[in-house]
């Protein structure tokens, strides 16, 4: 029994799977942000020739049924089947994808004021050679030679022990030893004999990974410069597209190893094109430094996640010890030392301890905020005196999940749009500046605030019915404002589309409020606004501020920094001054959890508005639609 799709290519089909599960095994990843469950609709796909049989088909249209569109995740192939994959069901990893800011790096570097420390450092030692009144052990004598170098004490593992004699003889006693720092000391993990050519010509990756990307950063550590970029789609989202549905995925149909397996995967490909394009062996990688929200760094390692989901939401562990990339799986020398930076609790992960590190805001004296957003919102405020952390899920929409024309800030997506105040015509830019194929993020807040100060939209998100735009359609799931349309083909936002966009805006801004209000200050008291995640670098901080995601303050305040999560990474990478920063941080920030708030949900309530249902909160928008709010004095 085979797939055929419409390259020519065949799989070889089990009718025990799902199309789904038969699709994946034979390397096409369609898209399943449920995680397998039925309830999203986004892994549909169309049966052209050949017998199946399926269980759900409530979330499909009459007329899609007739076209021969069905759900692969429940879907069962009884004979040869002929099908087509719709681009919107596909994980497309083509396009350049939203690293965020990465130039200046060694600037900041060189601004915190420490010097280049990795993971690991080599030691070049001409050892004497034993003689009858110098016949201590070899290992006593590595361990001389060592001291007289400054490392003291250092642990050896078994391995190491078990070939030292041939290791030390190999080349007359001249060894390089490479040791790592630990939270015990130091540790030797490699014994080479001879001298090590090029001791000073060593590389680290910094890594994040993101529920949504996989980042790898080059880094020659002599000096800390940025050597290359690589970047990927995190192909765990073909399991399911937010952390809640990939820990469904892992504990209750059994894919711990398919998400472990996933990501590893990923990393190990960007690290195999990076030391391609350099001509780079496994050698010349020293060290790996690992950034992502708790749930990435629990899949990444293989720890059971299940216990995140539920009340009271804790961890395996939120402090990772040191590992060797052999064991994680990473295709380097299996004794290249894996440091992942620490979590704080189940959803306030090491990317946002990476964010603080990158910002410094835990030795500024002035009172700071933080926001990472993404498929998670993270926020921090605080100093060097203290720090609150939150989380709130703000779902895939702002990444373009969810939405029915989203796609990610990819070429091909619309990610400005204007709508011009005579005609009420959108005016749209597309990133690659070619035939758009869909909507990000940064687009459809561009949208729904320019639709809301036209007048097209009200203040709860609803469609105007006396515009008679002919941009307005009517279809049988509710009005749409057409961005494009070229023969049959449409891209479109509908009301749900908005609704969507107004719960996500308004868990982070009810966020915001919370952590607020349990400190006692208000929006005025915070001096800058660090926005931070791959999503910003196309974000207009007024459309944001004019649909009610950020607070209403003056707009210098408000720092777009990119990708702070590998910066933190790269920075640990470099230093084990930065790294114990880092640990003090994670020890630092008290989380506040949102979910067992009594006010949370009256805020999040409040905020399903545009931009909010307290216009005094939001002046300047209240302005700019016209509105005359009345004096409080």
């Amino acid at each position: 029994m085979q797939i055929i799709l419409p390259s020519g290519k065949t799989i070889n089909a089990d009718p025990r799977l799902t199309l789904l599960e038969n699709l994946k095994n034979g390397g096409v990843n369609i898209i399943a942000p449920c995680g397998g469950d039925g309830v999203c609709g986004r892994c549909r796909v169309i049966v052209k020739e050949g017998k199946y049989r399926t269980r759900l088909k409530e979330i499909l249209s009459e007329k899609e049924i007739l076209e021969g569109y069905t759900t692969a995740c429940h879907t069962y192939p009884e004979s040869d089947l002929k099908i087509e994959i719709p681009a919107s069901s596909l994980l497309n990893v083509d396009g350049v994808i939203a690293t965020g800011r990465a130039e200046d790096l060694e600037n900041i570097f060189n601004s915190l004021d420490v010097r280049i420390s990795p993971l690991t450092t080599k030691a070049y030692l001409e050892l004497p050679v034993p003689t009858l009144t110098d016949n201590i052990s070899d290992m006593e004598r590595l361990k001389r030679g060592l001291a007289e170098m400054g490392f003291r004490n250092p642990n050896f593992s078994f391995r190491l022990i078990r070939e030292l004699a041939r290791n030390l003889r190999q080349e007359d006693w001249h060894v390089t030893v490479t040791l790592m720092d630990t939270e015990y000391g130091k540790e030797v993990i490699r014994i080479s004999p001879g001298k090590a050519d090029k001791i000073m010509d060593d590389y680290g990756l910094a890594v994040d990974i993101g529920t949504t990307t996989v980042i790898v950063y080059l880094i020659y550590l002599a000096t800390g410069r940025l050597v290359d970029i690589a970047s990927t789609y995190n192909h765990q989202i073909i399991y399911g597209e937010d952390v809640i549905s990939r820990i469904v995925y892992a504990t209750e149909q059994g894919g711990l190893r398919d998400l472990k397996e996933a990501v590893v995967d990923d990393i190990n490909s960007l690290i195999e094109s990076l030391k391609e394009k350099y001509r780079l062996s496994d050698r010349a990688i020293e060290s790996i430094v690992i950034a992502g929200n708790t749930t990435m760094m629990q899949l990444f390692l293989g720890f059971d996640p299940a216990s995140i989901r539920k009340e009271p939401y804790v961890t395996t562990t939120n402090r990772f010890p040191i590992a060797g990339a052999g064991r994680i799986g990473i295709k380097v020398m299996p004794d290249v030392p894996v440091y992942t930076l620490p979590c704080v609790a189940g959803y306030v992960g090491g990317d946002i301890v990476s964010g603080v590190l990158a910002t410094k805001i835990h030795e500024k004296q002035e009172l700071c905020a933080f926001i990472d957003v993404g498929t998670n919102g993270e926020l921090v405020i605080g100093n060097a005196e203290w720090m609150v952390a939150a989380a709130c899920s703000a779902g895939p929409c702002f990444e373009g999940g969810g939405l029915k024309n989203g796609m990610r800030a990819t070429e091909g997506a619309i990610d400005s749009v204007k709508i011009n105040p005579a005609t009420l015509e959108p005016e749209i830019t597309v990133i690659g500046e070619g035939v758009p194929s869909g909507i990000c993020g940064s687009g459809i807040i561009d949208t729904i605030s320019e639709m809301f100060l036209k007048g097209i939209i009200s203040p709860k998100g609803k469609f105007s019915t006396d515009l008679g735009l002919n941009h307005i359609h009517l279809t049988d799931a509710g009005p749409e404002f057409i961005l494009y349309q070229t023969g049959d083909d449409t891209i479109s936002i509908t009301e749900s589309d908005i609704d969507n966009i107004l719960r996500a805006k308004a868990a982070i801004y009810a966020g915001f409020m919370i952590l607020l209000k349990e400190v006692g200050l208000t929006f005025d008291d915070i001096s800058t606004f660090y926005i931070a995640g791959g999503f910003g670098r196309y974000l207009n901080i007024e459309k944001a501020i004019t649909i009610g995601m950020f607070p209403d303050q003056p707009r210098e305040k408000f720092k777009y920094l990119g990708n702070t999560s590998v910066t933190g990474a790269y920075l640990c990478l470099l230093s084990e001054n930065l790294r114990k920063q880092a640990e003090d941080i994670a020890d630092k920030l008290t989380v506040i959890e949102l979910s067992v708030s009594g006010h949370f949900m009256d805020e999040y309530i409040a905020g399903l508005f545009l931009p909010h249902t307290n216009l005094s909160a939001f002046p300047t928008v209240a302005g700019a639609r016209g509105i005359i709010l009345e004096s409080t004095v």
